[in-house]
């Protein structure tokens, strides 16, 4: 296994409760579990690691809101985020570590500034009305993002948010969508050799931390009012965007 100091596992048990909590009550949060692997371990390295806790997560996600899914929108977004998969796989394998997370903090701050500009200026049926535009931005960015760093949910979040997504059916859809992606992103990851014994062994020492944090974040998702649910995924995503950027 990878020779971590005691720090270093204190944060990615930290990471690895946020995973648990971000995927069944705050998408928003799973930026922060990315940041705390990141500062840990290699870039390239934490993008596989995460993965690995973020299908734990799926899981318990699929199984609390498998059934509130907007399945229009995820059809919608398909073409888009599998192209945004290809081009992240490409520059993943190119890039410099340093040069993704600066990539992924910029593509974040665009994302929360065009949806709080959107939701200011547009009602819900004007929203709508450029769902095409705003399924392929999004879709795109997502893809990418989520390839090359693990950091899709926060562009997915925000693109839920700008369609004024209820909590229920923007928890459904999102568990329903990264389940599909990470699935999608293994032999990707695999094939660049990302995925290996010491990242396997790792994660099965943090895993149950992400099945108990995940239980507890079912209960907290039960009682989030709309408007608290939308201002705590701004935030996350703000923080974590900025700490990418330094």
């Amino acid at each position: 296994m990878i020779e971590l100091s005691a720090w270093a596992w204190a944060a990615l048990g930290l990471a690895a409760v946020v995973t648990g909590i971000s995927k069944s009550a705050i998408p928003g949060g799973s930026t922060l579990a990315v940041v705390l692997f990141t500062a840990v371990l290699p870039a390239r390295t934490s993008t596989a690691a995460m993965l690995l806790l973020f299908m734990v997560g799926d899981v318990f996600a699929l199984i609390a809101y498998r059934r509130h899914a907007h399945w229009s929108t995820l059809i919608r977004l398909a073409p888009a985020v599998i192209a945004g998969l290809l081009v992240g796989f490409a520059f993943l394998a190119f890039a410099d570590d340093a040069i993704v997370r600066r990539a992924v903090g910029v593509i974040l701050l665009l994302m929360i500034a065009v949806t709080l500009w959107r939701r200011h200026r547009q009602s819900t049926a004007d929203a709508a009305a450029s769902g095409i535009l705003l399924s392929t931005t999004y879709g795109t960015l997502g893809g990418f993002t989520t390839m090359v760093a693990n950091a899709g949910g926060p562009v997915m979040a925000m693109y839920f948010l700008a369609t004024r997504t209820p909590v229920q059916v923007f928890l459904g859809t999102s568990a329903w969508f990264f389940a599909i992606i990470n699935l999608v992103k293994v032999p990707f990851l695999a094939g660049l050799g990302l995925i290996d014994a010491q990242v396997l062994l790792m994660d099965l020492v943090l895993a149950p931390l992400v099945v108990i944090s995940a239980l507890v974040g079912l209960r907290i998702a039960r009682r989030i009012p709309q408007q608290l649910f939308d201002r705590i995924v701004i935030v996350l995503t703000v923080v974590g965007a900025v700490y990418l950027l330094i």
